[in-house]
């Protein structure tokens, strides 16, 4: 049973171009169905969290992560009354606007892009959704509900001064409500989004050997946990205990959430959706004892792994493959494929920019490095 604050389909404002609606799926469950058969979300196969993906088949891609996301969404938001198509539809669409090579491609898309408008991954996946995916007659885009585009701009808080051109440009036609927060239920993905990589960030770093278990002792929340499994299960290899503690320290993270946003939600009893966009904070977060342990985790993720010179090389190597790319893309636009080289000819420097930066920002790790090496490799004549 939904509680009062959760959004209704029936209260949808819509979508920006009017479908008769569906005789047996709600507004948002046709919103996620569309979200998983684009071609934006079949790539996220092949774009990786932090390491690229030649180096193992073992390590998160951004595919696996919004399925996590989307697992851990769906969870809270019925525990806690939410609508769950919603919220999962936010979920896996909050990182269809990925550059590949991560969080490093997005830096160097960006450094690329200041003079043209700017990057930024939440921008360009509206921008997916709403012009960039060409698979209907009608339209543009997926043509989602309000309420699913609000959630992938917002699901972060109110945006003040948007980062990217398009959001701007794209608020124009279809009002998002930029300075207020989004409905619990992108709340509900933002929070999962830190749950599922804040977990599987410590397993993959442990997998590459980037820290080991041993360092993990010393840490909040995580130590207990490794304490606990080592004393049930003394005799089980490293591996096993490792697993069954992470999956603690998950527990816990959701556990937290859903006892922090009950106590928070208890005033909203009685109210619609509208009053928690109203709120000046988001109401589905960890309690503040809880964040304070999550920051030291989180500090042991970035100098342990973030910025380990393994990760290190691999970001300089992803940043001067997306730069590079940009830079002869600029010059040379006929060097592009098809309908892509056609039009950037044609375009002023903004324009063009912005083509390009689609076109970067759809590849998949592979694929960039095997433009570049087309582009930059001597002996590589084929293609």
């Amino acid at each position: 049973m939904h509680s009062s604050y959760a959004v209704i389909p029936s209260d949808s404002r819509g979508r920006l171009f009017k479908e008769d609606n569906s005789g047996h799926r709600s507004a948002y469950q046709r919103d996620r169905d569309r979200i998983i058969h684009s071609g934006a979300f079949r790539r996220l196969k092949h774009k990786t969290q932090v390491f690229v993906a030649h180096e193992s088949d073992y390590f998160r891609t951004r595919l696996t992560h919004s399925i996590e996301v989307g697992q851990i969404a769906r969870t809270i938001s019925d525990t806690l009354g939410l609508n769950i198509d919603l919220t999962e539809a936010i979920s896996l669409a909050h990182d269809l606007g990925h550059t590949p090579f991560g969080h490093t491609g997005e830096e160097a898309l960006n450094n690329c892009m200041v003079p043209f408008g700017g990057f930024d991954h939440n921008s360009q996946a509206i921008k997916i959704v709403t012009k960039l995916e060409k698979n209907y007659a009608r339209f543009d885009g997926l043509n989602l509900t309000w309420e699913t585009l609000e959630g992938i701009a917002k699901h972060n808080g109110p945006v003040k001064s948007p980062k990217n051109y398009y959001l701007s440009e794209y608020n124009e036609v279809h009002e998002l409500d930029f300075g207020t927060f989004a409905s619990c239920e992108a709340q509900v993905a933002a929070i999962s989004d830190d749950i599922a990589y804040n977990n599987h960030d410590l397993s993959d770093g442990l997998r590459a050997g980037l820290f080991k278990v041993d360092d993990l002792y010393g840490l909040p929340i995580v130590g207990d946990c490794l304490r606990e499994v080592n004393n049930l299960y003394p005799k089980a290899d490293k591996g096993r205990q490792c697993h069954e503690g992470l999956n603690r320290v998950f527990n816990l993270m959701v556990t937290d959430v859903l006892s922090e946003s009950k106590r928070t939600l208890k005033g909203f009893s009685g109210l619609t959706s509208d009053a928690i966009r109203a709120h000046h904070e988001p109401l589905i977060r960890f309690s503040p004892d809880f964040l304070i342990q999550l920051s030291t985790i989180r500090k042991f993720l970035f100098e342990r792994m973030y910025r380990h010179w393994k990760v290190n090389r691999l970001r300089f190597k992803a940043s001067r493959v997306i730069k590079e790319l940009f830079l002869m893309f600029f010059e040379h636009p006929d060097i592009m494929p098809e309908d892509w080289g056609r039009k950037g000819k044609l375009l002023d420097d903004t324009m063009r920019a912005r083509l390009i930066s689609d076109y970067i920002a759809g590849m998949t790790d592979q694929y960039a490095l095997m433009e570049y090496q087309k582009l930059t490799d001597n002996n590589f004549l084929m293609g």
